[in-house]
């Protein structure tokens, strides 16, 4: 009987401890409670699969268009991000710039806007449905903000080429240090140490220069589009912040943040353009051209979706530093390739303003990354070409 009750017992403690341990793991929580005189904590420790984003299978995983980058070794994930950013989005930059070589298309640079974010809208909802977790996690009042400096970014971009050349409207794009500086210092106070504030004078004056060498030759220059590019940077400065902010706090996933940034901001513009009779004719120019139109924008809409993709692959596995040098490099073959495909008039100024934006962004990125970043001092290089210079003269007495 003794060891019937002892084997009994045995065996309930052990249910006990079965019972327990299936709680715990189907749960995966940890409760901390402590009962006396009103006091309740409760600790929760979610699972590794409720920590990770839902549009992210596993954490190293990186997938672009389908394809899992992470299958393959750094070389080739670094090659064919790099093909991919510069595949597209020079064709993108061709595309945008045929379609408004198109006679009489420039007035109609929001209607394009319209068509883009429409495209951009259907190809997130179908990214979308390709994940698990389909819900809106970021607020729709965030949305709403996020859509009307998107629209700002776009759309006076998009305008701004119907007064602008082409290459002067990259050179600005490249110069959105300048508002996020200015905004920094009187917004947040901040203060800025001497290679930014060398970054943001060499593209202020690259941009001047350029612009003044645009006066000269174009003969179509206007300097309403200046000030729509201006505009652009300084929208384009905000979003991003309001962007990252977004989906930090909200873990919002990519295809979420195109789908409903995009599809409010083509309310907006679909409002704008009817309210200002903007719309008819536009539509009414398109018809007739609708290859040139609908048909280039279509794979102008594409190639930009697939370009920021390759473009956040690249951040996510090889870090901001490294994505900037690929894409400053991509935005001077655009502008050589504007030059050789578009006929437009050429002068050697364009060639050294476009240079000291360059130096601008060389600067911008190095004060971003200056324990990563080490050049040479002159004292360094002094002291080692007197050292060169002692080695060789021992190497003759021998």
């Amino acid at each position: 009987m003794a060891h019937l009750s002892d084997r009994g017992h045995t065996e309930r403690e052990e249910q006990k401890e079965d019972n327990n341990s299936t709680e715990c793991s189907e749960l995966g929580i940890m409760d901390l409670k402590f009962t006396s005189s009103r006091k309740h904590i409760s600790i929760s420790v979610p699972s590794k699969s409720q920590t990770m984003s839902p549009h992210i299978k596993s954490v190293d995983d990186v997938v672009v268009l389908g394809m899992n980058l992470s299958k393959f070794n750094k070389p080739t994930q670094f090659f064919i991000c790099v093909s991919g950013v510069f595949m597209f989005y020079l064709i993108y930059g061709y595309l945008q710039e045929l379609i408004f070589s198109v006679e009489g298309f420039k007035p109609f640079g929001w209607y394009l806007t319209l068509v883009q974010f429409g495209f951009y809208s259907i190809f997130g909802l179908i990214e979308l449905q390709l994940i698990q977790d389909k819900r809106r996690r970021i607020p729709g009042k965030t949305y709403m903000i996020i859509a009307f400096l998107t629209v700002g970014t776009m759309g006076l971009s998009n305008t701004s080429l119907g007064y602008l050349n082409y290459p002067t409207q990259v050179i600005f794009k490249c110069c959105k240090l300048i508002p996020v500086m200015i905004g920094g210092v009187f917004i947040q106070g901040k203060r800025y140490n001497i290679a930014d504030v060398s970054a943001a004078l060499c593209m202020s004056l690259g941009l001047i220069w350029f612009t003044l060498a645009d006066s000269t030759v174009a003969p179509n220059f206007n300097l309403t589009g200046v000030v729509l590019i201006s505009l652009a940077l300084c929208a384009d400065a905000v979003i991003g912040n309001v962007q990252e902010k977004a989906m930090k706090l909200h873990n919002g996933s990519n295809s979420e943040m195109v789908l409903y940034s995009y599809s409010i901001g083509f309310v907006y513009i679909l409002f704008g353009l009817t309210c200002t009779s903007g719309l008819s004719p536009a539509v009414t120019f398109c018809s007739k051209h609708p290859v040139q139109t609908y048909g280039y924008a279509f794979l102008f809409s594409l190639t930009g979706y697939f370009g920021i993709s390759f473009v956040l692959a690249l951040i996510k596995i090889f870090g901001a530093l490294l994505a900037v040098t690929v894409t400053t490099g991509r935005k001077a073959m655009t502008i050589v390739l504007s030059f050789l495909f578009f006929a437009k008039p050429f002068t050697l100024q364009y060639v050294w303003s476009g240079l000291l934006v360059v130096l601008g962004i060389f600067l911008n990125v190095y004060s971003k990354n200056m324990d990563k970043i080490k050049l040479p001092s002159l004292h360094g290089l002094w002291k080692k070409s007197v050292e060169e210079r002692k080695t060789r003269t021992l190497s003759q007495t021998v």
